[in-house]
């Protein structure tokens, strides 16, 4: 380590935007889903399917990061925190795609800059050689990977897993200052991270003020022992503070150059995909590299870029149902934010106008529920204490080229009395729309990157 690192690091701490911030069973007809109350709740007992299929070539179980499945063995959180925290990841996201400064800050030059925190999913792979298993958050709004590195002691938050030490691994090579590869991580940043003697460094500040700073280095990446990646570009971490849980750092899936997307692009064809459990708390789910045979059945819609925002992924919504009726929504409503895709995010954010249209017909297909109060950002709740199952209007959210997503994640809550819908409205008309991880459950999504589309397939993790 050059003897100067430590003395550098405080520099890369500039004052950054901030924001002040501290699955289920299903049944049913064409029109209404019937859902098992016990099935929203959390449970300590991890559900494994029988055949994973996770041994096949690229192929990751993905776990919830609060629930019994995963390693981390952390204590489920509330509710509501989950929410706070949420919101401060949205917040912290639109700032950045809008390019909102208060007044007094300034963005960090570095890297993607957002909360990590919140409902994230995480897998287990190896870095180094021989590797060392990591359980790390993945994240499509993201493009960095970086994990903690030895020996950063008390410069480290405490993680499950050994922290990596880069001196037992022989293929591991620090990028140096005068590199190429130096270069295009300032480019990316905007700005210079910064040198130690001729090692290059990263900093990244996300939105709760956490964040990673250390040597920006190659090592041999295993996703599974088919799928090797050589020579694999990430941050090794020497100090890191934040609410990243006990994982050993993120695994950045965007689009930008430095992604584990954009790094694979030759393996993989720059197309992942990933399927999150109906049931997050309790069961398994798989992320995915490369192109797959049944990709041919699924249901694609364009991939769009905003150009403020090029790392993120970019949908064009058409409309909403509930109930089998389409909500008279008029389209212009979703193209005028804009509407992304994020696995970090938990609850589906809307246009105003688009939340209130939704909000009034499932309240009026809920009449006959006593309401509850408010759960943070979510207003239509309800008391189901001593109801076994519920009865709730199907909901789909329609894309361009004829793309219907029934949502299985519809309710949200930690207790019987307040079972709330999984939707928030946004604050403007002009906040960018988001589609939460809740939504997602159960479908494959697949990111096509190469060929500008994104596609859902039904029941892949049921």
């Amino acid at each position: 380590m050059p003897a100067n690192l430590y003395f550098f690091f405080p520099y890369l701490l500039f004052s950054s935007f901030v924001w002040d911030c501290s699955g289920a069973d299903f049944g049913g007809g064409s029109e209404n889903l019937y859902v098992k109350l016990g099935s929203l709740l959390p449970t300590p007992v991890c559900s494994m399917p029988a055949s994973t299929g996770y041994e096949r070539s690229a192929a990751i179980r993905v776990v919830h990061r609060h629930g019994p499945c995963s390693s981390s063995s952390q204590p489920t959180k509330a509710a509501i925190q989950i929410l706070l925290e949420d919101e401060c990841r949205v917040n912290s996201l639109r700032s950045r795609i809008s390019k909102r400064v208060l007044q007094g800050q300034t963005l960090l030059p570095a890297h993607d800059g957002r909360l990590v925190e919140t409902g994230n999913y995480v897998v287990t792979i190896g870095f180094g050689t021989p590797k060392r298993d990591m359980t790390v958050v993945f994240d499509t709004g993201s493009d960095f990977t970086w994990i903690q590195c030895h020996p950063c002691a008390a410069y480290c938050y405490p993680q499950q897993d050994p922290i990596f030490d880069s001196s037992n691994s022989s293929s591991y090579l620090n990028v140096s200052c005068n590199s190429a590869e130096c270069s295009q991580l300032k480019s990316t940043a905007g700005n210079a991270p910064g040198c130690s003697s001729s090692t290059c460094l990263y900093g990244i500040r996300y939105g709760d003020q956490s964040y990673s700073i250390g040597f920006f280095a190659h090592d041999t990446l295993t996703l599974t022992p088919s799928a090797v990646v050589p020579n694999f570009p990430f941050g090794c971490g020497q100090r890191n503070r934040g609410l990243f849980g006990k994982t050993a750092g993120v695994l950045g899936l965007g689009r930008g150059k430095l992604s584990l997307v954009s790094q694979t692009a030759q393996k993989f064809s720059r197309v992942f995909s990933y399927c999150l459990p109906s049931s997050p708390s309790s069961s398994t789910g798989f992320l995915k590299f490369g192109e797959e045979a049944n990709y041919n059945s699924f249901k694609f819609t364009p991939l769009l870029t905003q150009p403020d925002a090029p790392s993120f992924y970019f949908l064009d919504m058409m409309g909403i149902s509930v109930g089998g009726r389409k909500l008279g929504i008029s389209p212009m409503v979703f193209s005028s934010a804009g509407t992304l895709i994020d696995s970090g995010t938990v609850i589906t954010r809307l246009a105003p106008s688009a939340y209130s249209a939704l909000r009034g017909a499932f309240r009026q297909y809920m009449s006959n529920y006593p309401s509850a109060e408010a759960l943070s950002i979510l207003d239509t709740c309800y008391d189901l204490t001593g109801y076994d199952t519920v009865t709730v209007p199907k909901i789909t959210l329609q894309f361009r080229g004829g793309v219907d997503v029934n949502v299985k994640g519809i309710l949200y809550g930690s207790s019987p009395s307040q079972i709330c819908l999984a939707f928030a409205g946004n604050n403007a008309p002009d906040d960018v729309a988001i589609i939460g991880n809740k939504q997602q459950q159960t479908y494959q999504v697949v990111y096509d990157v190469a060929r500008g589309r994104i596609g859902f397939g039904e029941a892949a993790c049921t």
